[in-house]
């Protein structure tokens, strides 16, 4: 377009052009005229007079931003705090953006350390990775209500690590270990006592058996003796004292042949002989004659 403007009684010539202006999805276009907002483009294609009329692109995007803040808890362990701040530009509000922020990601990160630097010293080491979550919450809630007269809309913020000094590091890794080394101490020490107290338990029931065993064998002892004193009583009309002098010169004789086909048992038969011959000469002659 054309236009003749009359100026100072002179004639000059002024020109501008319809131009197309396009806009991508994730962007929106600020439009000024003659460095003043005009409006605001939506994507697609649009029809701008320039030069009279700009237009720059505002990403809608979601951006993400990781501040470091560096802090001190209550019980005095300097830590480092990386929270992660997920932003985007409001779409019906980029003007607001564009002309009063100059340095969005510094100036969230300003309130995110504000915000670290007010919760972190109230609490100890321990509690502030206990409260991780209730201080991402502060720190969202703190940076959007900061940011949203700038058209800045906060969509997550995320405590994403807390790296203490390193030797408060080292220290809690050996208190950790020391602490784990115990309880296996402890679990050893029970599993050996759970070994013990089965051993004890199987030696007294192997003990309590050989025990019934050894009575069993004693009383069937006991019952074929009392069976060979009354079937001698009976056939030979022998006093169960005389029966029982008996039985034991037979087991002297046993042990005397034995005695002479093997001198193995040197020693042991000596004593049992020892002690059978003093039973055997208690025996009284009556019994004697009578075998």
């Amino acid at each position: 377009r054309v236009e003749d403007v009359r100026e100072l009684g002179g004639w000059s010539r002024s020109m501008s052009f319809l131009c197309c202006a396009c806009i991508d999805q994730s962007e929106r276009g600020i439009v000024q005229s003659c460095g003043k907002f005009s409006h605001i483009l939506d994507p697609g294609c649009s029809i701008i007079l320039w030069p009279i009329q700009t237009v720059d692109g505002v990403s809608i995007k979601v951006t993400q931003i990781d501040v470091n803040t560096n802090t001190k808890t209550k019980d005095n362990v300097t830590v480092t705090v990386t929270c992660a701040i997920q932003y985007s530009v409001n779409p019906l509000e980029c003007d607001q953006y564009y002309f009063k922020l100059h340095n969005p990601h510094m100036q969230i990160t300003a309130y995110v350390d504000d915000c670290i630097r007010s919760q972190i010293p109230t609490m100890t080491l321990d509690e502030s990775f206990e409260a991780k979550e209730s201080m991402a919450n502060a720190v969202k809630a703190q940076v959007a209500s900061s940011m949203k007269p700038y058209g800045i809309e906060v969509h997550q913020a995320l405590i994403t690590n807390m790296q203490p000094d390193s030797t408060v590091m080292q220290a809690m890794n050996q208190i950790n270990a020391a602490r784990r080394n115990r309880e296996a101490a402890i679990e050893k020490a029970e599993a050996e006592k759970i070994l013990q107290v089965r051993a004890a338990e199987a030696d007294a029931e192997a003990k309590h058996l050989s025990g019934k065993g050894t009575a069993m064998m004693r009383q069937a002892i006991t019952d074929g003796f009392k069976n060979s004193i009354e079937s001698m009583k009976e056939s030979c009309g022998l006093e169960p004292r005389e029966v029982v002098h008996m039985m034991l010169v037979t087991q002297y004789l046993d042990v005397l042949k034995e005695f002479a086909q093997s001198g193995m048992y040197m020693i042991k038969a000596c004593c049992v002989l020892f002690c059978l011959n003093i039973v055997v000469c208690s025996i009284p002659f009556r019994l004697v004659f009578s075998i």
